[in-house]
């Protein structure tokens, strides 16, 4: 984004209110960060180690700087962070190990602390690097050692895998051993897949191997045998055998009979109504017949069963049908039933697992990777590190920022340069704006005139409100990137219309502001990104905490 620039603003900033400003923030800044080294003076390659300590609320966050922030001075390890807890504050101290493998004399550069919403740097401090002296009448020389390959640790990764694995096994090996697996049947489930007459003539056979008739258990004999008769009627002959009485059963067995529906004699019907009228007694009215009766009675049903099969006509071509039809709807019931089962459990699985790295990861970011989103390929993509503008701003961005020189007019054109780069536009997500300024040097004699950044902020704000930016709310305080340059951050929200709508989107906004001592440059970035998006406010903060100024080539 760029801004006409007023570049004969004079600056008439109060020296008072700014020397107190800086008093103030000295003050609230040795109350609450000190940072020290063990030792200024190391050897080639030795480890100091490098300790800020923090005392703030409990309610604050902090965040400490990461990275390779100490240039010169290469950072080795940096420990685990060391809370105590005081009262109502948290003591904390941070601690890295720091080296270097050229002798010289070094400052470790201030180092940017995030306190709450407000930013806070450590001051320098001074390292000597001695040489190490060798005594080479002592210690004798030796060949260069061979590169040896080392292997390349592997992340964790590969761990949660196995654990993803194990599970998915564990589940489809449970769904194939109780749904899918061919189970052997039960002697029951075997009885019950037999024709109801070889049914029928087993159950006989059980009967005489039960000792019934031994003990005299006459009502338990007569009970199980006349079951396996109205069983056998209920299957092929009447479907309300086994619910009617005696008398209900003998008369429908006539009208079928005389229907001609079933070719069975008189006898046969007059046989089983003698032996179920007979059963009657012996459950209701604790009749006792003779042992050898009851055996006979046993015989006259085996017999009455096969005269009852032959009685009965052979099914129809329809009728074969019909039952092959009723074996195959059976057959595709199970199967879908099968199915339903396994789908249940797969998803089942899949909703475990989702929940599993929700609770790990968040289920937002799971929910993110699963499906997509924008702002967080650009936040775990490949960044890039480049140098913009003369003198050139170093910045980390998730994609290369492109030219836009803006057009000037003719009658400043030729005295102010500007060139300028962003990524995407102010309607997007994530938009980055960066620029720089290059005014004409002051002749000798003549009185410099400097740059005041509130008011190029001032004017930046009522360029964005005319192009239709709304509810602009604006907070400065004084920035510092990690290698010292300082400037003007303003900073707030800001609503930007939703193209063809009445809508607006909510922003978040950062613009820093960079004026050189002699104020012939003017450095500028701008920052806009969604409110609501988690993954563009981190990357907002990691570009932010990348800014570098590097003075131009002499």
């Amino acid at each position: 984004m760029n801004y006409e620039l007023n570049h004969k603003t004079i600056f008439k900033s109060s020296m008072l209110l700014s020397f107190f400003f800086c008093l103030f923030s000295s003050i609230s800044f040795s109350q609450q960060l000190a940072s020290s080294i063990d030792s200024t003076k190391i050897k080639i390659g030795e480890q100091i180690t490098y300790r800020i300590e923090i005392e703030t609320d409990t309610t604050d966050l902090v965040v400490f700087p990461e990275g390779q922030t100490f240039s010169p001075l290469e950072m080795i390890e940096s420990y685990k962070i060391d809370t105590t807890k005081k009262d109502a504050k948290f003591k904390l101290i941070k601690k890295y190990g720091l080296t270097q493998f050229d002798s010289g004399n070094y400052t470790i550069p201030r180092q940017k602390i995030l306190i709450g919403d407000k930013t806070f740097f450590t001051d320098s401090l001074k390292v000597f690097v001695n040489n190490i002296a060798i005594d080479t009448t002592k210690q004798g020389l030796y060949d260069i050692k061979p590169i040896i390959s080392v292997e390349k640790s592997a992340s964790n990764w590969w761990k949660t895998l196995l654990i993803i694995l194990a599970v998915v096994s564990i589940v489809g090996g449970l769904i194939y051993w109780f749904v899918w697996r061919k189970k052997p049947l039960t002697k029951e489930e075997e009885i019950a897949l037999l024709p109801p007459y070889e049914r029928a003539k087993l159950a006989l056979k059980h009967l005489d191997e039960s000792h019934y008739l031994e003990h005299s258990e006459l009502k338990e004999y007569y009970s199980e045998l006349t079951f396996i008769i109205r069983k056998y009627l209920d299957e092929k002959v009447y479907d309300r055998a086994l619910e009617s009485t005696t008398d209900e059963l003998i008369y429908r067995l006539n009208l079928l009979k005389d229907g001609n529906q079933i070719d069975i004699s008189k006898e046969d019907i007059k046989n089983l109504e003698s032996i179920l009228k007979r059963a009657d007694l012996v459950k209701f009215a604790k009749s006792a017949p003779d042992i050898e009766l009851a055996k006979l009675d046993r015989n006259t049903i085996d017999l009455e069963i096969d005269n009852v099969k032959e009685a009965l006509p052979e099914p129809t071509e329809e009728e074969k049908l019909l039952n092959q039809q009723y074996k195959e709807a059976q057959a595709r019931k199970k199967k879908r039933r099968k199915k339903l089962i396994t789908g249940v459990a797969i998803l089942g699985l899949l909703i475990a697992i989702f929940i599993g790295f929700g609770l790990k990861y968040g289920f937002t970011y799971v929910k993110d990777t699963l499906i997509g989103h924008d702002s967080k390929e650009l936040l775990e993509g490949d960044w890039v590190r480049s140098e913009y503008g003369v003198p050139p701003i170093e910045i980390s961005t998730p994609k290369v920022l492109k030219r836009n020189n803006p057009s000037a007019p003719k009658d400043i054109s030729s005295q102010i340069q500007t060139t300028a780069f962003n990524y995407g536009t102010i309607q997007d997500e994530l938009y980055i704006s960066l620029s720089t300024t290059t005014f004409p040097k002051q002749a000798e004699g003549e009185e410099k005139e400097k740059i005041d950044p509130i008011v190029i902020a001032e004017e930046s704000i009522s360029k964005l409100e005319k192009e239709g930016i709304v509810d602009i709310f604006v907070k400065q305080e004084k920035f510092a990137t990690p290698n010292g340059a300082e400037g003007l951050k303003t900073f707030g929200t800001l609503k930007v219309p939703v193209l063809n709508s009445d809508k607006y989107h909510e922003r978040h906004y950062v613009l820093l502001q960079f004026i050189s001592d002699s104020s012939e440059v003017l450095q500028q970035i701008m920052i806009t990104w969604d409110m609501d998006d988690t993954y563009t406010n981190r990357i907002s903060e990691r570009i932010i905490s990348s800014i570098e100024l590097k003075k131009a080539a002499q």
